[in-house]
């Protein structure tokens, strides 16, 4: 009897503190993509960059930040709203293959989280998206998916470190020829 009265106000209090300290709220995905170059950057929410690949409507940030793309609108929804067919498994499998880590961590300079100090933060997040955006997307993934399985709230786009990969867009396309070729069939038969 005295024991059960000493007991449960401690198991009470524990399981008060513990709603305290371990109820960490979770981000199920990307809110906003804030596109750093150089001092400057700009915010713009994953659902106006959503309603513009879906509908064309564009809000006035979005607005100035395609103007300064010098692209067409016909042009950039066409690449918001490509798709990519691949199976899960075989994308899990090429995100954790000695490829797959050599293209993340290039990427992760580009893409990353807020807060990501490491390379290896960054990939994370990009393996994690990849991943869940072909789920959410029956095994299909365009960017919109991308950003809406990104596992923070915020995404960062370096302009500074895309610009520099762009200037070897030669040398992209024979690398991903290469992957399309020979890697990938090893993949699939693993």
């Amino acid at each position: 009897m005295k024991f059960s009265k000493i007991l449960l106000p401690k198991i009470f209090l524990i399981l008060i503190v513990n709603q305290f300290f371990f109820n960490i709220p979770k981000v199920k995905s990307a809110e906003n993509i804030k596109i750093v170059y150089s001092i400057f950057s700009r915010t713009l929410t994953v659902e106006s960059l959503k309603n513009f690949a879906n509908k064309g409507k564009s809000s006035n940030e979005l607005k100035r930040i395609l103007k300064a793309t010098g692209s067409s609108d016909e042009e950039i929804r066409s690449a918001l709203n490509k798709s990519f067919e691949i199976p899960i498994t075989l994308a899990s499998k090429l995100v954790y293959s000695e490829i797959g880590n050599v293209f993340l961590s290039r990427l992760s300079s580009i893409l990353h989280t807020p807060k990501a100090n490491d390379e290896r933060t960054g990939m994370l997040a990009l393996r994690s998206s990849l991943v869940k955006g072909i789920y959410l997307g029956d095994g299909k993934i365009n960017l919109i998916k991308f950003f809406e399985a990104y596992p923070t709230k915020t995404v960062i786009l370096n302009v500074n470190a895309l610009s520099k990969v762009m200037d070897k867009v030669e040398s992209i396309a024979d690398l991903l020829k290469f992957f399309t070729n020979q890697p990938l069939e090893k993949i699939k038969n693993n």
